[in-house]
């Protein structure tokens, strides 16, 4: 286990939280807006400062790796770099719509067969969406999607589907299938990275930072998304 800076800044929500063997000690968060370079870098010097009062070694910095905004998560990716470069340490990055899954799977009682469907909102009805099983193994990838009535059917009619994220609520009106669950209040939050962020450091996913680029939503291109985490 170890210690890890957590930053997450791919939507309208600035976080930043740091966690020890797999516990949040402590977070800062803004939630009025597209803030985030006006606030990341006091949360950023907030929290390392808790770190190093408490003599508590950074071993790396996790990412919220989008998709998301530009600015928002080109904000998150310098300053991420800055610290590790600043204390040499690595850097892991996490799958946004991943993070949005840890909350509803650890707060949520939800059926063995579950899929779930976090969703980000674009323009009018488009998403940026993925489907998970209740084990974080992809069923169906990071897409764009357009939104209506019919949307989703082949899932539905499998059993329970469970949606959620800032792009979700605009998709209550018509996914009217029973087997449609709309989960309320779901944020990303870099708390919520803490158990994903833990697994890629174990496992070695680290980033080149010489070459690191986050999973912006101006330039998504179906089929061609990367996730570390499967």
């Amino acid at each position: 286990m170890s210690t890890i800076l957590h930053i997450e800044t791919s939507t309208d929500i600035c976080s930043v939280a740091l966690s020890e063997d797999g516990k949040c000690l402590c977070q800062e968060i803004d939630t009025k807006g597209q803030s985030h370079a006006q606030v990341l870098a006091g949360f950023v010097d907030s929290v390392l400062s808790f770190a190093d009062s408490h003599a508590i070694p950074v071993d790396a910095v996790a990412l919220s790796s989008g998709p998301g905004s530009y600015t928002g998560l080109r904000i998150g990716a310098s300053m991420a770099k800055g610290v590790c470069y600043g204390r040499d340490i690595p850097m892991v990055s996490v799958p946004t719509l991943k993070l949005l899954c840890t909350p509803v799977l650890l707060y949520h009682d939800l059926p063995e067969d579950a899929l779930l469907c976090p969703m980000i909102d674009a323009r009018r009805m488009e998403v940026y969406t993925a489907i998970y099983d209740r084990a974080l193994c992809s069923r169906e990838e990071v897409h764009a999607k357009v939104v209506d009535e019919n949307s989703f059917e082949e899932w539905l009619e499998r059993g329970p589907v469970y949606f959620f994220g800032n792009g979700a609520e605009k998709c209550k009106a018509i996914l009217k299938h029973p087997n449609a669950h709309f989960v309320d209040n779901i944020k990303a939050q870099a708390k919520h990275m803490v158990p994903l962020a833990e697994i890629a450091l174990a496992k070695g996913c680290l980033e080149d930072m010489a070459y690191y680029t986050p999973f912006y939503l101006k330039d998504f291109v179906p089929g061609k998304s990367k996730s570390l985490l499967g």
